[in-house]
């Protein structure tokens, strides 16, 4: 669903994997055609790397000190992300520390075996021990390992592990491919501009956040804005652009014949007047609230802000309501994952059912949503000023997962995950995003669950389970994670 496209969301920093082997150059005159033999397996490796992301910068097999080092510049200077260390065989951990230390990036050590066992029939019926010894250093990678790991902790280098197998489907596979698409919502967090509109809603004491701590956690910068930019933007909206972007309501939403030409006109100005804020700043998820109370202008653009804030978080820049600029994150962390991420918070409990409703007024990821969402007008919205149109949708039938980014009592940031299905069954037709949600514990003991680790009301879901590669986003911006289901 990309209706409106946001180029500068294109054209953030370029994430970069950088990839090297290690070896021993002591080994390669003492055994023939070993060297060449481990260059294979690591064009191996970059291959299926380049598969999973294309901006690979592989610096070869490095098998000295000075070759470290040189190395260790290439990436700090091309400034890769994350390092993709393959052990091959045997290799002095004097070659290795060089290359990842000045990153200072996280390092991914793979010990991939070239198979998933050495042919001892074959290898014991060999007549040459030096041949022997060659072909065993080519299974070797596990050897160095510990060495490696001793030498990353004492020095600070941050690192993890995937053991397997080179060839064929190995599960290592997909453990690396969470480790890269990981990285790469790290490093969309590390450049996204979120703005905030507004002010908190008064007495929500669970959502205030420390907004320095946003950025010691996920980097990005936090743009404070004016509800008063919005509501002159709206005032240089053309009514072709207003026209165009009913057009687009109606095409994209299922409006029902209740809503009134004047609000959808309304919701349209404010839609493009979105779209020029966002292009403005170059945001890349937002948060906002604000009353209006007393200024026509503020009144209206508020009012009139769900579709075009829904079309926006379809679009590659969520948006949360009620300020909740933890929730912010979480949702551009699921929309980074390419699994939605919409905004909300528990309606109801289904003891029937055993599912547990949520949902929010306001915008939804209506990319994510079951059916074409609905526009319904509300004569009033609950809790705030103002009437207007808003959505109606459920997330998509299948698995979910809820991420809540949670500040903790020592100021600190964890995220918090669980894994469940959307559910058909009856919702609440009362215009806003609402869904029914089943967990493996039961509805009573996920809530339970769920509340004792003190998150904010809200949460973002998503379609698909990605609890796994959340947990390695974590890793990788030292946040723990706390897995409920």
């Amino acid at each position: 669903m990309k209706d409106i496209q946001f180029p500068h969301l294109q054209q953030q920093s370029q994430f970069k994997i950088g990839l090297f082997g290690i070896g021993l150059d002591t080994y390669w005159p003492q055994f023939e055609g070993l060297k060449e033999r481990l260059e294979g397996y690591l064009m191996i490796v970059e291959q299926r790397l380049s598969a999973i992301h294309p901006q690979v910068l592989n610096a070869g097999l490095v098998d000295t000190v000075d070759k470290a080092f040189l190395t260790g510049k290439l990436f700090k200077t091309e400034d890769v992300d994350i390092i993709f260390l393959y052990v091959t065989t045997y290799a002095l951990s004097s070659t290795v520390l060089p290359v990842v230390q000045r990153a200072k990036v996280p390092v991914i050590v793979l010990n991939l075996a070239p198979e998933a066992a050495i042919d001892y029939n074959s290898f014991n019926k060999m007549t040459d021990r030096t041949k022997m010894t060659g072909e065993w250093l080519a299974f070797c990678s596990a050897c160095p390992v510990p060495e490696i790991a001793n030498v990353f902790n004492r020095t600070g280098v941050r690192f993890f592990q995937v053991t397997g197998m080179l060839a064929g489907q190995d599960a290592c596979w997909r453990e690396i491919t969470e480790w890269v698409e990981a990285a790469r919502v790290a490093h969309t967090m590390a450049y996204n501009r979120m703005g905030c509109m507004g002010h908190y809603y008064s007495g929500m004491l669970d959502i205030y956040t420390d907004l320095t701590r946003q950025y010691a956690s996920f980097g990005g910068h936090i743009e404070l804005l004016e509800v008063e930019e919005l509501a002159a933007l709206r005032k240089e909206v053309s009514a072709t652009e207003a026209a165009e972007r009913v057009q687009l309501f109606r095409k994209t939403f299922d409006v029902q014949e209740d809503c009134s030409v004047a609000e959808l006109e309304k919701a349209a100005i404010t839609s493009v007047a979105l779209d020029k804020l966002v292009v403005l700043h170059k945001l890349g998820s937002m948060a906002y609230y604000y009353k209006g109370t007393g200024n026509l202008d503020n009144e209206t653009s508020i009012a009139s802000i769900i579709l075009g804030n829904s079309l926006l978080t379809a679009n590659g820049v969520p948006v949360a309501g009620e300020y909740e600029i933890k929730n912010a994150q979480a949702m551009k962390i699921m929309d980074s994952f390419g699994a939605g991420g919409s905004f909300t918070e528990y309606y109801a409990m289904d003891f029937k059912d055993d599912v547990v409703l949520m949902g929010h007024d306001g915008p939804g990821h209506i990319a994510i949503a079951e059916g074409k969402t609905k526009v319904r007008p509300l004569q009033v919205y609950h809790g705030k000023v103002g009437s207007g149109l808003s959505v109606e949708m459920m997330v998509k039938h299948g698995p979910v997962t809820l991420l809540s980014v949670v500040e903790t009592k020592d100021g600190g940031l964890m995220l918090l995950v669980a894994e469940g299905s959307s559910v058909p069954g009856p919702v609440l037709q009362i215009g806003n995003t609402n869904s029914r949600y089943r967990f493996p514990q039961g509805a009573r003991k996920f809530v339970n669950d769920w509340n004792s680790y003190g998150p904010a009301h809200h949460c973002a879901v998503g379609v698909g389970h990605i609890a796994a590669k959340i947990e390695k986003l974590g890793a990788l911006l030292g946040l723990a994670v706390n897995k409920v289901c």
